[in-house]
């Protein structure tokens, strides 16, 4: 029975030092619309993964070089609806961002070096979105 309570404690101890080093960039906003963007080094990215699915769209970042993606981050996103109006604009820092946007139809502009992409988007409500995005 000891040993059961001392595993339990250990336990108890051990969780919050977890949560600790798996914790999530903060929220930002961008024109209100909330995203966390990050993803730099192994505990950050694993946090970011495991929330996304809470969020309407997860959008990943990356260019191929030498044959190989590598992540990146620094690139502009913007989202812009049927209207052609920016809903969203920001600047990516890491390779992953999770933006809260309402569903329906838009435009993402990705640029990053001075390429720029652009894509169409379809968010359904209920239905978690990834969308990769990468530079040659």
């Amino acid at each position: 029975m000891k040993l059961i309570l001392k595993f339990a404690f250990l336990c108890a101890c051990l969780i919050p030092c977890l949560t600790v080093f798996a914790q999530l960039p903060s929220t930002q906003y961008s024109e209100g619309v909330a995203y966390i963007s990050g993803g730099v080094g192994e505990e950050e990215s694993i946090a970011i993964l495991s929330e996304a699915k809470q969020w309407p769209l997860m959008l990943e970042l990356s260019q191929i070089e030498n044959g190989r993606g590598i992540w990146i981050f620094g690139a502009s996103i913007k989202i812009a609806n049927t209207q052609k109006k920016i809903i969203f604009d920001a600047q990516a820092d890491g390779p992953y961002i999770l933006i809260n946007i309402e569903p329906g139809e838009y435009i993402l502009q990705a640029s990053y070096q001075g390429v720029e992409q652009k894509r169409a988007l379809s968010i359904k409500a209920g239905q978690p979105q990834k969308a990769s995005v990468f530079w040659r």
